[in-house]
C-alpha cells in the first residue's frame, strides 16, 4: 500500500512542484477510526510554504488520481494529516500473498547483491558466557537474521584475543588449581579467575597427566588446555540457542600480518600520531573528540583503540556494503575513538552501525537472582536457558529495545500459560494447526474464492494487521530494531485469539468456513515466519 501512495504523490508532483523531493511518512493511525494509513505532507510543507496545512492538505488531496477499487476513501483529519483507507477487496487480497509466499513470505530482495559483516558476542576465550553475552548473542543473530530477510548476504563474526595478560592469568589460574589439587598449599590471587570452571579444567588436567605438569608454565599446556576447553563450550553454548558463527577473527592475526606496523606508519605518514613520555598517542582531539589517547604505551604494549581500528580496516577490505558491532554498554564511551581514526584514514564509516545493548538483571517474584555455582556474581548463559528454556531465552532478549536495561522475569519465563508471551504467540500457532487438521477430517480446504465473505470488523482487523508484516520486518532491519517484530506478533496473536473466539470455522456455511480457513493459514505463516526471524520456533502441537 505505501508503494501505491507513494506513486499516487509522485505522479501528483508533476501538477504541485512542491511535493518534488518531498520524504513521505506514512504511519499507521493509532486509532482504526483514523483510517489505515495516515500521511502528515501537509504539516510538513506548511512552514515551509508559509501556507494552512489542512487548505495544503485540500490541494494535494484533489492532485491524488485514486483508484476507488484499492482505497475507498481518503479524508482529511485534525491540523491536516490526509489519512486513506482501503477497500475489503484490496485488504483481502493479502490472504493470496501470504499463502502463495509460504515460508518466503515477508522476504525482500531489497539490498540483492549487498554483504553485510555482524560481529557479535566476541568474548575472549576466558570464561563460560555469561546472561549479558547471551543478551548480545542472540541481538547479534536477530539483527543478522533480519538483514538476511531483506537481501542481504551477512557474515556472522565473531573477533577474539588468545594472548596478552588476561589469557596469562588464565593459565596460571589454571596452574595454581592444578597444584592444589596435586595437595600443594596455594596462595590464590584475588584478581585471579575464580569460577568452578577452572577446578575442572585442572582437574582435566590432574586425571591426564598425574602430577607430570609440576613445572609446566603456565602459557603451557594450562593455558592452551584452558583456551580450547573454553571455546569448545563458548560454541556448545551458543549452539544451544541456534547460533553458528560463519567466521572467528583472531587479534593476533593482525600482528603476524603486521597490520599493526602498517597501521601506525599510515597514522604517522599523515600525521594522526606523536610520540610523547614513550607513548604513542593519536591526535582524537583534532578529529572532534574530546581530547587525545595513548594507542601504545610506553612498554610498547597497544591500548585496544590500535588493533581495534586495524581490525576494522580488514572489514572495509573486504568489502562489506554494512559493517555491525554490537557491544555491550562499557564500550559507549570507547568505539567513537575508533570510528574517528577510521574516518580520518579516509573509510567511509557511514558503511558502519555500531549497536549498545544494556545490562540485563535476572529476577524472579522481584527479587534478583543469583544462580551461578561457578562464580558468584554473575549468571552464565547455560544456566538460563536450563531454567527458561532456548525458545523462551531468545524472545525475551528480543523483546525490550537493546538500548534499554532489561530485567528478566524468570517467573514470568516459566510459566506456560498467556501471560508468557512466547507461548501466547506458539500457542496460536499450534491452535491454527490443530485446526487446519480438524477440518480436513470435515471435508473442508482453505479457500480464497470467496474472501468477500470476511466483513466483520475482527475479520478485518485481523486482514489489516497481516498487511503490516513486510513493512515491520523492513522497517526493523532499516531501524536494527528487532524489539518490533515481537510487538507486532502479539499484537497479531491477539486479534487472531479473538478472531477465533467470534468467528466459528466449523459449523459454518462452506464457503465462509474456507475463507475463513485461508485467513487462518495466512496468520500461521506470518506467526511462523516471524519467530523465525527471532530465532524462535514454531510448534506445531503444545
Amino acid at each position: 500500500m505505501k508503494r501505491y501512495l507513494h506513486s499516487l504523490f509522485e505522479k501528483a508532483s508533476s501538477r504541485l512542484e512542491y511535493l518534488k523531493d518531498l520524504t513521505l511518512h506514512f504511519e499507521i493511525p493509532p486509532n482504526a477510526d483514523f483510517g489505515d494509513l495516515s500521511c502528515n505532507a501537509a504539516l510538513l510543507l506548511s512552514k515551509k510554504l508559509k501556507r494552512n496545512p489542512r487548505v495544503l492538505a485540500e490541494e494535494i488531496l484533489n492532485n491524488l488520481e485514486i483508484d476507488k477499487s484499492i482505497i475507498y476513501k481518503a479524508e482529511i483529519a485534525g491540523p491536516g494529516f490526509i489519512n486513506f483507507f482501503y477497500t475489503p477487496a484490496y485488504a483481502n487480497g493479502i490472504i493470496k500473498k501470504i499463502l502463495s509466499g509460504g515460508d518466503s513470505y515477508g522476504r525482500t530482495n531489497k539490498f540483492e547483491g549487498k554483504k553485510a559483516n555482524v560481529e557479535f558476542v566476541s568474548a575472549n576465550p576466558t570464561g563460560p558466557l555469561t546472561v549479558g553475552h547471551g543478551r548480545n548473542a542472540v541481538c547479534g543473530d536477530t539483527i543478522a537474521n533480519l538483514l538476511e530477510w531483506v537481501g542481504y548476504k551477512v557474515d556472522r563474526e565473531y573477533y577474539f584475543n588468545n594472548a596478552g595478560r588476561q589469557m596469562r592469568v588464565l593459565g596460571d589460574s589454571v596452574r595454581l588449581r592444578y597444584l592444589e589439587l596435586l595437595g600443594d598449599e596455594i596462595q590464590f590471587p584475588d584478581d585471579y579467575y575464580q569460577g568452578e570452571y577452572i577446578k575442572e579444567i585442572a582437574d582435566d588436567l590432574k586425571k591426564e597427566f598425574g602430577d607430570t605438569l609440576r613445572d609446566e608454565p603456565a602459557e603451557g599446556k594450562f593455558k592452551i588446555s584452558a583456551e580450547q576447553e573454553i571455546f569448545a563450550d563458548i560454541e556448545r553454548t551458543l549452539g544451544t540457542i541456534g547460533i553458528k558463527f560463519a567466521l572467528f577473527y583472531n587479534e593476533n592475526t593482525l600482528y603476524q600480518d603486521k597490520k599493526i606496523e602498517d597501521l601506525l606508519a599510515r597514522l604517522k605518514e599523515k600525521n594522526l600520531s606523536y610520540v610523547k613520555d614513550g607513548a604513542v598517542w593519536m591526535k582524537f582531539s583534532e578529529l572532534g573528540n574530546e581530547q587525545d589517547k595513548v594507542i601504545v604505551k610506553s612498554t610498547g604494549e597497544p591500548t585496544y583503540r590500535l588493533p581495534d581500528i586495524a581490525y576494522h580496516i580488514t572489514k572495509f577490505e573486504r568489502n562489506y556494503d554494512l559493517i555491525i558491532d554490537l557491544f555491550g554498554s562499557d564500550h559507549n564511551a570507547t568505539y567513537p575513538d575508533v570510528v574517528a581514526g577510521l574516518k580520518a584514514l579516509g573509510y567511509d564509516t557511514t558503511k558502519m552501525k555500531v549497536l549498545i545493548h544494556q545490562f540485563v538483571t535476572i529476577v524472579e517474584n522481584g527479587e534478583i537472582v543469583k544462580m551461578s555455582t561457578r562464580k558468584a556474581n554473575y549468571i552464565t548463559l547455560d544456566e538460563l536457558v536450563y531454567e527458561a528454556k532456548a525458545d523462551v531465552v531468545r524472545y525475551f532478549f528480543n523483546m525490550r529495545n537493546i538500548s534499554s536495561h532489561m530485567n528478566f522475569d524468570l517467573a514470568l519465563a516459566k510459566k506456560q500459560s498467556d501471560e508468557n508471551p512466547v507461548f501466547y504467540l506458539q500457542y496460536a500457532h499450534a491452535r491454527i494447526c490443530s485446526i487446519l487438521k480438524m477440518v480436513r477430517e470435515q471435508n473442508l480446504i482453505a479457500s480464497t474464492d470467496n474472501l468477500h465473505l470476511l466483513n466483520t470488523e475482527v475479520e478485518l482487523q485481523l486482514v489489516k494487521k497481516l498487511h503490516q508484516f513486510s513493512e515491520e520486518i523492513l522497517k526493523s532491519a532499516l531501524q536494527f530494531e528487532i524489539h518490533h517484530i515481537c510487538v507486532y506478533l502479539e499484537e497479531l496473536a491477539s486479534i487472531f485469539h479473538k478472531f477465533y473466539t467470534f468467528c466459528r470455522i466449523l459449523g459454518t456455511e462452506k464457503d465462509l468456513a474456507e475463507a475463513r480457513l485461508a485467513l487462518a493459514g495466512a496468520v500461521k505463516i506470518v506467526i511462523k515466519n516471524g519467530l523465525k526471524v527471532l530465532g524462535v520456533n514454531a510448534p506445531e502441537t503444545m
